[in-house]
């Protein structure tokens, strides 16, 4: 056991453990460990330049935690270059919608041209995973003020039969429903999205308090 994992264990909670285990199906449960995201940022920012240089080289890691854990560290570069290499890097090795969308650099919102680049190759990976980050990144930082719409077609064009995949379009729309609604409502109405997605993006979208009672009860009468 290397000398991060003995840390990780030390902040291990069972029963977080067990719920853990049943919100991640595709992650076989001998790998979790059981410890809060706020616990392993705080690891994350007491670790050595050095230690953290040599906890993310090595790859694929065995736990879960130890995936979060190179999230946390991830997020702490400055560097926009830097960042992007970190993540490509990493992003072949993510197999959770947990460990994927506790990923959001802030470093970011501060390069929307660059990145609206990378989100363009990374929507068109075989790996849903990264599909997954690409469009999640498209609803954190281009649905306020860098919207426009020919945003919401990036995400329309997303075929996939990978559930993880197909919820992060739904909750992209119903999120995009209640930030950019005028410019959203016609994929609805026109059924741009395949049918699963769309009645769930309906269904996120009735169930969030941003969107009006007046809207919700059209909504509705949108299912298929």
């Amino acid at each position: 056991m290397t000398e991060i994992q003995k840390r990780l264990f030390e902040l291990q909670d069972v029963q977080y453990r067990e719920f853990m285990i049943k919100l991640i199906p595709t992650v076989d449960e001998k790998t979790v460990i059981g410890i809060r995201t706020p616990l392993i940022r705080k690891l994350a920012k007491s670790l050595t330049p050095e230690q953290k240089r040599r906890f993310t080289e090595k790859l694929p890691h065995r736990y879960f935690e130890e995936n979060n854990l190179h999230v946390a560290i991830i997020e702490q570069t400055k560097d926009y270059g830097e960042m992007i290499e970190q993540i490509e890097k990493f992003l072949p090795h993510i197999d959770n919608w947990a460990t994927c969308d506790m990923m959001r650099p802030k470093v970011f919102k501060k390069h929307p041209s660059e990145l609206l680049l990378k989100i363009n190759e990374w929507v068109k990976s075989d790996k849903p995973y990264t599909v997954r980050f690409a469009l999640e990144m498209l609803m954190c930082f281009y649905l306020d003020d860098e919207f426009k719409e020919e945003y919401l077609k990036i995400a329309a064009q997303v075929k996939s039969d990978e559930y993880y995949v197909k919820m992060m379009v739904a909750w992209f729309f119903a999120t995009a429903l209640a930030k950019q609604y005028e410019s959203t409502l016609p994929y609805v109405e026109q059924r741009k999205l395949e049918k699963w997605t769309h009645n769930k993006a309906i269904q996120k979208s009735i169930e969030s308090f941003r969107i009006t009672k007046e809207q919700k009860e059209y909504l509705k009468t949108l299912k298929v």
